[in-house]
């Protein structure tokens, strides 16, 4: 279920809409999503479980030139890619505190990107401007990708 931030901020909303049909398809898109992206840009992965987060923060790493494999940060909270790409997978945070005491909010000013899956769970300590992108499935491989 996806929730909306209660922290007033200002969040770029989706304007476009692309469909994808394939796993490849999503990171392909977003490896050239990547090329719009600038130091220090926070983006917001929303969606359920499932829908391709982790395959779209994949192809940003492609876009942003990291060879390393992305891999779901789901029980390291945060997967950091050479200072140049932070993944955080927020499902699991229970609360502000313990994103807090996780140091997590610290990498917002480290200069790289940050994709954030799970966000509502950290809202309080995201920052003003932010990025959204969701991912809507809508059959096995095919994804409505709002941007």
């Amino acid at each position: 279920m996806k929730e909306n931030i209660s922290n007033p901020k200002d969040v770029k909303k989706p304007e476009n809409i692309f469909i994808s049909e394939s796993v490849e398809q999503t990171q392909e898109f977003a490896k050239e999503y990547a090329k719009t992206l600038k130091n220090g840009d926070v983006v917001l992965l929303e969606g359920d479980m499932g829908a391709g987060k982790t395959a779209f923060a994949k192809g940003v790493a492609l876009g942003l030139g990291i060879e390393e494999e992305v891999t779901s940060p789901t029980y390291a909270y945060m997967n950091d890619y050479d200072g140049r790409l932070f993944h955080y997978d927020c499902y699991r945070i229970e609360s502000v505190e313990q994103a807090e005491s996780l140091g997590l909010a610290d990498y917002f000013d480290m200069g790289g990107i940050c994709l954030i899956e799970w966000s509502q769970n950290i809202a309080p300590l995201l920052p003003r401007v932010v990025k959204r992108v969701s991912i809507k499935k809508i059959n096995d491989r095919k994804r409505e990708i709002e941007f």
